[in-house]
């Protein structure tokens, strides 16, 4: 997966990556930049997930957003 695509929509996403991970609190999601390495740590922290079970999720995240498809 394409490492700026969650980063190009960040704007549009902030709501959608608090909808999915409710933990995680407004202010942490804004001072995210975007990038899925900091939003991965993030989850990683809060939710005490494995790395492997992040990346799924932000796998699945885009998939559910649509996010692999703007490109196309």
């Amino acid at each position: 997966m394409n490492k700026d695509i969650i980063q190009g929509n960040w704007q549009q996403l902030k709501g959608k990556v608090r909808q999915q991970w409710g933990d995680l609190t407004d202010d942490e999601v804004q001072r995210l930049k975007g990038t899925r390495e900091e939003l991965g740590g993030l989850i990683q922290k809060k939710y005490g997930y494995q790395k492997d079970r992040v990346e799924r999720e932000l796998d699945n995240f885009i998939k559910a957003n649509r996010l692999d498809d703007k490109e196309h």
